[in-house]
């Protein structure tokens, strides 16, 4: 008999101490996520035990791994059945926000900063996939038309309707970050927008000019210009808004805030942008990416394979270290210089190696006998192929440990292919197939091929070293 999600999320709540235990709710692409008053209230063994959960999550919130699509049900059902808060509405609670300063506190301030960023692009990530994917077909088109293979006026209309599309946040992705970034870090949002918006706009050019700045002969070598700092600079420049308007804000009369305060704070910000903090982001943007060409952008064949075999297997252990968030800025960097991301599509071959290993242990596990690890599998193995992770990392390979090795050893075949072949993306998001229209010209084909490496080297590494005993009693 199949469990319902009506009986799933029941068992959940009950686990984690019943809906007076949960400040709030809400979910993301694979996960339920819970802000828990009291964690010794928490049943961990029950909760990860329970069939449909794939894994479960400590950090500053409790995370259940429960798949795609299922995840967001569960959110909802959770708020509205359960009437749980849906945001973090016990933000009042002085207890709760001491014993969440504490959580952040043993996370370490690196990890803090990394969740940080990577939150203010997650809400972002279904904007760029689509926008990736218009940009990708946009440009597919293009070239069609150039070489002659379709023509007339109904193509060259889809060609511009998807090119309209995919600009349409692409071409304003320093704006959407700025909103984010407010949003992260207690600023008004539009004033965060702004600063975005100031980061990209052409008088920004007539600025650099006046004083000396712009190179005319070589734009991009210039010290200020319009993108220079990218979206670092972006984020830091909305973080410096934020504790500036809360400055301002202190000083100012009740009755002026409403003018004085937004006026103020944006003329320095925007000063302090202009001449202190896009100069000094785009000097380091320009080492990163210099740095990157060495490592990713290598024209010397053995560096390629070496670097896209290592960042495709350590990829894993990044993700579960929480260091995998600093990567988001990098993929915003290099589609800003470069026109494309090319370290997206290497480590994407993690999670294949992650499917060729599930496929591996799923045999072991029917020659075994194993019919729980078996059912586990068969539920996340298609979220897997989709690219999403996840319930495979921790409903399978991690809790059996060797596997979670050799699906990382296996995947590293596929990046080495795909950085060897130089594959490009338009954008990034979930791996796997469902990445496939991402990839920029013959990268779709070079990309496939990668995903179809990784998967046999996931496969026959870890059916190599796991046996029947491994995991009979799993």
């Amino acid at each position: 008999m199949v469990k319902t999600n009506e009986t799933l999320i029941q068992e959940i709540v009950e686990a984690v101490g019943g809906t007076q235990n949960i400040n709030s709710a809400t979910n993301c692409m694979t996960r339920l996520r819970m802000n828990i008053k009291d964690q010794e209230k928490v049943d961990h063994e029950k909760l990860k035990n329970i069939e449909g959960v794939m894994g479960v999550v400590d950090a500053d919130t409790l995370q259940v791994v429960v798949g795609p699509g299922k995840a967001k049900k569960l959110g909802d059902m959770m708020i509205e059945k359960y009437n749980v808060s849906p945001s973090s509405d016990s933000s009042n609670n002085w207890q709760d926000n001491k014993q969440s300063v504490k959580d952040r506190q043993k996370q370490g301030k690196l990890k803090t900063a990394l969740e940080t960023i990577a939150n203010i692009f997650i809400p972002m990530i279904p904007a760029i996939i689509a926008a990736g994917i218009f940009q990708g077909f946009s440009s597919l088109i293009g070239t069609m038309i150039g070489e002659g293979t379709i023509s007339g006026d109904v193509w060259e209309g889809i060609r511009i309707t998807f090119a309209l599309i995919g600009n349409s946040f692409l071409g304003y992705f320093a704006i959407f970050t700025g909103v984010n970034a407010a949003k992260r870090f207690g600023a008004t949002e539009a004033l965060g927008g702004m600063i975005g918006a100031a980061s990209i706009a052409a008088p920004l050019v007539e600025l650099s000019t006046l004083v000396g700045l712009y190179d005319a002969e070589e734009p991009l070598n210039s010290i200020l210009t319009t993108g220079k700092g990218g979206i670092i600079g972006v984020i830091f420049g909305v973080y410096i808004l934020a504790k500036i308007e809360r400055a301002v804000r202190k000083r100012v009369p009740d009755v002026l805030d409403l003018i004085v305060t937004p006026v103020i704070t944006l003329l320095i910000t925007v000063l302090l942008m202009a001449f202190v903090i896009m100069p000094l982001s785009g000097f380091a943007s320009d080492l990163l990416v210099d740095g990157l060409s060495v490592i990713i952008g290598s024209d010397n064949m053995v560096v390629s394979v070496i670097s896209g075999y290592i960042l495709a297997a350590v990829f894993l252990p990044m993700v579960l270290l929480g260091l995998h968030h600093g990567l988001i800025p990098i993929y915003a960097i290099q589609l800003e210089a470069l026109g494309g991301v090319s370290l997206f599509p290497v480590l994407a071959m993690a999670g294949a190696g992650q499917v060729g290993a599930a496929i591996a242990i799923y045999l072991v596990a029917k020659k075994a006998g194993n019919q729980r690890l078996k059912q586990i599998i068969s539920g996340a193995l298609p979220a897997g192929i989709l690219g999403i992770g996840e319930p495979l990392i921790y409903g399978v390979t991690l809790p059996l440990g060797k596997p979670f090795i050799t699906a990382g050893l296996g995947a590293g075949f596929g990046g080495a292919y795909v950085m060897l072949m130089g594959v490009t993306a338009n954008a990034w998001g979930p791996s796997g197939w469902v990445a496939l229209p991402l990839m920029q010209g013959n990268g779709i084909l070079h990309y496939g091929i990668g995903i179809l490496i990784s998967y046999i080297g996931g496969f026959i590494i870890t059916r190599a070293f796991i046996k029947a005993k491994d995991i009979a009693h799993v």
